[in-house]
């Protein structure tokens, strides 16, 4: 870490950093940090910005006249601790006003000042928040605020367009930093988790440096409102550049990063070039060194070719445009386009929250949804006389009414169960292609219909806008990829080894009837997913929704139905589960049931299916965990905090993968307690249909009652509690505020507790395997989460703790169907995981086919033998 703070960092201060960078001439001075956390981060980083102008200005001042104009870059997302587009109008609001008094101070010491280029997702608002500072009446003589502008995403060139009729309206000039873009990896990423229809950076390097040059052409013909400032380290685009600046006493400068391109600037003196200078602690320099790092390894980097002897000058001198031309201006075949990202299926599309058009969209698609009138009702294959009608009440607001149900009357499940059992027969003998191509075709219908489906996720399940729309994602994922499955693994024989003359095969057919029930917490995606998993298995299906989100499921039925499975197929039962899963589950000709929930439930749905004289069920059941979160004294803070306060109050803590204990090594434990506590104050709870909601409502008041006896119980043992005060507007809701306490060890914790509640233990590095013994007693095996960078700790965990998922280094929930298939062990459930290779394996009997064909007159592949081959 020190030798490579040496070479990529100036110093730890300011003082030291101008000391070590004073031989290079002019710097722009970067204060190294992470985005801001908290309120006290954001004001720190404030206070370091102030300082650093007055410190330079008084540099200035000291030098006289031929003082060498240093600028200085800042970050908006280390001022401001929600530096995102959800959360514009806070950051307008108290974001805009630090930046302006920073600008005025440093328009008073003629300082020039870039704001710094970041994620893609933040440009819009980064953009807002330059227009909002460059137009204020106090600075309007004043050309020395600038912008960093990265020529990898593919709005650079718009981009510097809107910048140039800004700058022509304002009669003023903009210092324009040109660099090619340093997170390039993870936009890719990035775009491909959310679904987007294609990604917001070039997915070549070379489309990058054509861009690069198209926008250095630009700003260098704009020489009115740009002040050019080339970032680069890469000699053929220095050389374009010297070119295409035909004339003479054009005003533009080069920059390079400080620890590298030194030898390249120095090869022609006469260029003028800035060095961008890193200034920071230790502890603030492994983000930004793993990243130089990165780029002068990667294959594509100029630094590292020009090292290589193997690669020749024309080679590295090669022209990027005749690069790309002879791909045909085509991305490269490994980056494919995020729906196409999976060989066998499309990747569900999603929505871009960060882009005002797409989410002014969706708004309206909510809106209208709100004119439709929803009722959830038993879908059967026979005549019923309907209950009274309840009402379901939104969660976020409990005086509003978002539909009706209707019960399922007792005494019709007899005949439902033989309506189910009836057609299974000759539903088993449809070809897995057809039952498949109805899965694909409701993924279709789910994301044509998506906003309906949000609307109830939202008002139904309390669920916020992001979360609803993930569910849907999920509920696409789940069709698309059992429709795969199923198409791989049951669509043909499989043969398998044996002796001459005899064939053995085994096919795979459908158990016969299952019942479904499904969870309030997520009435759209695991709903969908056991549905469909049952159904392309080879049986016929009794959905059985939870009785406080039947609307959800009746829409998933009405779409699944619209999709081609017949109804007397797939039946709908809505109502109480005790009373009709116990009607359900005892009867003989239930074939198996796929369950998730409280482990209670379950336990008492096996009792009920052992006993009954009829042949042994299929149970799948996923239900709780008293998951934890191991982060040792090497995790890093920034990302630990990020991924703990996501896991622990992502819906509300109403997820079964959710986060309810984080273990602390001692050494990190208070730190790492303030930043949770100042991280959790920036979290907004509300009404989850608007964007800038991070947390929505418990599903009812009885959760609110069970969460407060549970923070009672912990007051009586006198743990340490920090709590969230509840705001105004959710007063008629089911809210319950985020909550931190102290235990001192795992047995003070009586069970799962489901909400917004994170319990923090501290431990000793020694005690590691003790702490891993108390975690498997607990005999729950959900999910666990690892925040360390000693792969020796990381391995040690994983293969002593009993869990069905484990997570490193990131957050704990979200698991995606496919790529993380989601289940668990011992008290979590029984397997195999959902959207995983075996699940579908559980609602089906394989049958094995052995034949003698040795007796119909030999093996003809035998005698038929070539005597030629060696």
């Amino acid at each position: 870490m020190q030798l490579l703070g040496r070479q990529f960092v100036a110093g730890e201060t300011l003082t030291e950093a101008i000391q070590n960078s004073e031989k290079f001439g002019i710097c722009s001075y970067d204060l190294l940090g992470e985005a801001a956390l908290t309120t006290a981060d954001a004001e720190h980083y404030l206070e370091r910005y102030r300082s650093a102008l007055f410190q330079l200005g008084e540099l200035k001042t000291q030098s006289g006249k031929n003082v060498l104009k240093h600028s200085i870059s800042i970050k908006l997302s280390a001022l401001h601790p929600r530096f995102e587009y959800a959360q514009r109008k806070r950051v307008q609001l108290e974001l805009i006003p630090k930046l302006i008094e920073l600008a005025q101070l440093a328009q008073r010491f003629d300082i020039h000042m870039t704001i710094d280029a970041e994620e893609a997702s933040r440009l819009e608002l980064m953009l807002d928040c330059f227009e909002a500072v460059f137009i204020h009446p106090s600075l309007k003589k004043w050309n020395g605020l600038g912008l960093a502008v990265q020529a990898y995403q593919k709005r650079a060139l718009p981009v510097l367009q809107w910048l140039q009729h800004l700058a022509q309206r304002q009669a003023k000039i903009i210092p324009l930093r040109l660099v090619k873009g340093a997170y390039w990896d993870t936009e890719i990423k990035l775009a491909q988790t959310q679904g987007l229809r294609g990604y917001p950076v070039f997915a070549r390097k070379q489309a990058t440096d054509v861009s690069y040059l198209a926008c250095a052409h630009y700003l260098l013909k704009n020489s009115q409102a740009f002040l050019p400032q080339f970032g680069t380290h890469n000699a053929l685009t220095i050389a374009s550049i010297q070119q295409l600046a035909t004339d003479d006493h054009q005003c533009y400068e080069f920059q390079r990063l400080y620890g590298m391109g030194e030898s390249l600037y120095a090869a022609d003196q006469s260029m003028p070039c800035r060095v961008y200078v890193p200034v920071g602690l230790q502890n603030e320099l492994m983000p930004y060194l793993v990243r130089r790092m990165l780029e002068n390894g990667a294959n594509t980097s100029f630094v590292h070719r020009a090292a290589d002897p193997d690669v020749d000058v024309d080679t590295l001198l090669a022209d990027p445009f005749e690069h790309i031309k002879r791909f045909n201006f085509s991305s490269h075949p490994a980056i494919l386009l995020p729906e196409k990202i999976y060989a066998e299926r499309q990747n569900s599309n999603g929505i871009n929250f960060d882009s005002p058009s797409e989410l002014n969209s969706i708004h309206a698609q909510l809106r209208d949804a709100t004119k439709i009138s929803y009722l959830a009702a038993p879908l059967i294959n026979t005549q019923y006389q309907r209950s009274a009608a309840r009402e379901i009440f939104n969660p976020a607001d409990q005086r509003k009414i978002i539909g009706e149900a209707f019960d399922t009357p007792s005494s019709i499940i007899p005949k439902v169960i033989e309506d189910a059992a009836n057609a299974q027969i000759r539903w088993s003998q449809t070809s897995v292609d057809t039952r498949a191509n109805m899965l694909e075709a409701a993924a279709n219908l789910f994301e044509k219909n998506q906003h309906t489906l949000m609307y109830l996720c939202i008002h139904e399940a309390g669920r916020c806008l992001h979360d609803a729309q993930a569910e849907v994602r999920e509920a696409i994922d789940f069709c698309r990829y059992y429709a795969q499955q199923a198409r791989r693994h049951y669509n043909s024989n499989r043969d398998f080894e044996g002796v001459v003359g005899e064939q053995n095969r085994g096919v795979w057919q459908g158990r016969g009837v299952f019942i479904c029930i499904s969870p309030w917490n997520f009435p759209i995606a695991i709903f969908t997913g056991q549905i469909v998993a049952a159904l392309v298995a080879g049986n016929s299906v009794i959905a059985k929704p939870a009785s406080s989100t039947p609307l959800c499921g009746m829409q998933i039925i009405k779409y699944l139905h619209e999709a081609g499975v017949p109804k007397d197929m797939l039946q709908f039962l809505p109502g109480s589960s005790e009373q009709l899963g116990k009607l359900l589950i005892t009867d003989t000709r239930i074939s198996g049931v796929a369950f998730t929930g409280s482990i209670a439930a379950a336990q008492q749905i096996n009792r009920r299916l052992a006993i009954r004289d009829a042949p042994i069920a299929s149970i799948i059941a996923e239900t709780g965990g008293q998951n934890v979160m191991i982060a040792d004294s090497s995790a890093l803070p920034e990302q630990l905090v990020k991924d703990a306060i996501r896991s622990a109050f992502n819906s509300a803590g109403q997820r079964c993968s959710a986060l309810r204990v984080l273990l602390l090594a001692e050494e990190i434990a208070d730190d790492t307690l303030e930043l949770i506590k100042g991280s959790m104050q920036q979290l907004t709870l509300g009404d989850p249909t608007d964007e800038a909601t991070d947390i929505g409502p418990l599903i009812n008041k009885q959760a609110c009652d069970t969460l407060q006896r549970h923070i009672e119980y912990l007051r009586s043992i006198q743990a340490p509690i920090f709590q969230l005060p509840l705001p105004e507007n959710t007063s008629h809701g089911a809210f319950f505020p985020p909550t931190l306490c102290e235990l001192d060890n795992l047995q003070q914790l009586p069970g799962e507790v489901f909400g917004p509640v994170l319990h923090v233990i501290r431990y000793r590095h020694k005690n590691l395997d003790q702490l891993i013994e108390s975690i498997n007693l607990t005999g729950y095996g959900l999910t666990l989460g690892i925040h360390s960078r000693i792969q020796s700790t990381i391995d040690h965990i994983c293969h002593r703790v009993k869990v069905g998922n484990i997570y490193i280094i990131r957050d704990m929930i979200g698991a995606t169907v496919g790529a993380q298939p989601f289940g668990g062990c011992g008290l979590s459930g029984t397997g195999p995981k959902a959207g995983g290779l075996h699940y579908l394996s559980r609602f089906a009997n394989e049958v094995t086919v052995s034949e003698n064909t040795a007796a119909i007159g030999g093996n003809a592949s035998l005698l038929m033998l070539d005597e030629q081959q060696n």
